[in-house]
């Protein structure tokens, strides 16, 4: 009898050979380097380092591509596009100190949108370790401890035998559902130390599924199949687990009408008879929600902005699948399934006995109707025609990313995300300046597809030096930049609720001869010609930039 434990992989001659002989001049960021090739990754992101110079050094001597940014938080922006698109572990490259803590925003973010980055940072060298200080460049007393709460796991390195352990580790770990950042680091003088270790091959870090339980699909199948009133939350999870067609097979069966979070944009169709469509943020859509006798709430925490800022108060039964464990009921009592989304739509699938509901899309026309008529008594036209604008000038597959911008607020409700995976904003924790470098990381995933980023001025200055990088490695990204003098959302919070904003007014360049001076085209447009020109920049190969001088307007909340 053989157990899976005692399968051991047999070298073959040449590799028994090769591993006896390796190549001379190898360091420890060769190790490194191998081993990411090993786990299968293509492609790096990052910025040189002082310390991280072993790292960088090793990447010459490899296959990986790598895209260097001007800044470390903008490369992790990067890299966390990288991995909404491709669903890999993207690799993220950073020196200690000051560069490792760039990136904190940029992994928060990841963090919150569980997008799978595998950051390896530096580290001071070994002796400099343990907390005392001894005065290196970028000494921290505890490196690690800045990341602990950030990402999904840290993973340390103290010697060349560790690095490809750690790193396989760490790739699982980002992998894992939910997927997420992680953090390696590694010292410098282990980076730098030749080694005679062999040739680092191929590893097996293959991620292992989060499958639901049986027992309670079927208790969620039979509360859906019997249920009066049922509705489908689709939150970010759908989309990332390649589930859209299940969530639709399942809607249908049981006539259930479908909203999707922001983070689940095109996790359904929006034109769909049973779609509610994104309008999470609206209180005819809230109670409508909370009217439902049986609620299914599939890859989504129900937080603030999925609850309408928590004034959601389901009174019906709520089953929630889930694969992040620790948002199981965090918000709301529920029969909750701890599973990857696709598995558990799939076992509802195989469970579930249809059930019809020809009253449910005329209750779902009622719903929309009274959201439209509620906008349409604000005289909010201009900013309907510019989302429409947008709508029309992307081509349908092409993916968009979206600052916390007032025209992005309007499109995480009004936008049509046609189909799943192609709208991404930084919703997850909310910083400034990630559209545009997350737009250049996507355009690396997928170079067969123009990439649209939507900032506001201020966000724009976050981001502005990966002009830069834009046109050094030619991605067809365009930026859309609206321009409203500052930063228009706080100063309409700040007016609504003291009177007058502080602290929101900016001066910036004039965007279309800084774009020109990076060699970037750009053009100055207007709300009648955004279409056209917007559709013109997408068409064109390489990186270019729209500026739409505008000042936008918010709907009004429905949860104060």
């Amino acid at each position: 009898m053989t157990h899976d434990h005692d399968l051991v992989l047999r070298p073959t001659a040449a590799q028994t050979e090769a591993a006896l002989d390796p190549p001379k001049g190898r360091i420890g960021g060769d190790l490194v380097i191998e081993t990411l090739s090993g786990l299968g990754a293509t492609t790096v992101f990052g910025l040189p380092g002082q310390h991280a110079l072993g790292m960088f050094d090793a990447l010459r001597r490899s296959d990986l591509r790598y895209v260097g940014l001007r800044v470390e938080n903008n490369a992790g922006f990067a890299a966390d596009a990288y991995g909404r698109i491709t669903g890999e572990a993207a690799p993220l490259l950073l020196s200690t100190g000051p560069g490792a803590l760039m990136s904190l925003a940029a992994l928060q973010e990841a963090a919150a949108a569980s997008a799978p980055v595998l950051a390896i940072g530096s580290q001071i060298p070994v002796a400099g370790l343990g907390g005392g200080r001894h005065g290196y460049l970028h000494e921290l007393r505890d490196q690690q401890a800045s990341f602990r709460e950030v990402v999904k796991s840290v993973h340390t390195v103290r010697t060349h035998s560790q690095i490809p352990s750690a790193i396989a580790a760490a790739w699982e770990s980002a992998l894992t559902a939910p997927h997420g950042p992680v953090w390696v680091e590694i010292p410098q003088d282990v980076l730098l130390a030749e080694t005679t270790l062999p040739v680092v091959t191929a590893l097996d870090a293959t991620p292992g599924a989060a499958v639901p339980r049986p027992e309670l699909t079927a208790v969620a199948a039979d509360l859906l199949a019997k249920a009066a009133r049922p509705v489908i939350i689709a939150g970010g999870g759908v989309v990332r687990s390649d589930a859209a067609g299940k969530l639709r097979a399942l809607a249908e069966r049981i006539d259930a009408p479908v909203v999707t979070t922001f983070g689940g944009k095109g996790a359904f169709p929006w034109q769909h008879p049973l779609s509610l469509q994104s309008w999470l943020e609206d209180r005819h859509t809230t109670d409508f929600l909370e009217d439902a006798d049986v609620l299914l709430v599939v890859g989504s925490g129900l937080g603030e902005l999925s609850s309408n800022y928590h004034t959601f108060a389901p009174r019906g039964r709520v089953i929630q699948i889930e694969a992040d464990a620790g948002k199981l009921e965090s918000n709301h009592p529920a029969l909750g399934i701890h599973a990857d989304a696709r598995l558990a739509l799939q076992a509802l699938l195989e469970t579930v006995e249809e059930r019809t509901d020809p009253t449910a899309p005329e209750r779902v026309s009622a719903v929309l109707a009274k959201v439209r008529d509620r906008i349409a008594a604000q005289g909010l036209d201009p900013e309907q025609r510019i989302v429409a604008a947008v709508r029309e000038a992307l081509p349908d597959r092409a993916p968009s990313f979206w600052d916390m911008t007032i025209l992005a607020y309007w499109a995480w409700s009004a936008f049509d995300a046609r189909f799943p995976n192609t709208m991404h904003s930084a919703q997850g924790a909310g910083g400034l300046g990630y559209a545009f470098p997350a737009a250049l990381g996507a355009a690396v995933a997928d170079p067969s597809r123009p990439v649209l980023a939507v900032s506001g001025d201020g966000g724009a200055m976050y981001s502005i030096a990966e002009l830069a990088t834009a046109k050094q490695y030619g991605l067809d990204v365009t930026w859309l930049i609206v321009d409203d003098g500052g930063y228009g959302i706080l100063r309409e919070y700040m007016t609504d609720a003291f009177g007058e904003a502080t602290g929101t007014e900016l001066t910036r360049p004039d965007f279309v001869a800084l774009a020109g001076s990076f060699g970037v085209p750009a053009v100055l447009t207007a709300p009648e010609r955004l279409a056209a020109d917007l559709a013109e920049a997408l068409a064109a190969p390489g990186p270019s930039v729209v500026v739409l001088p505008a000042l936008l307007r918010m709907f009004e909340p429905t949860h104060l």
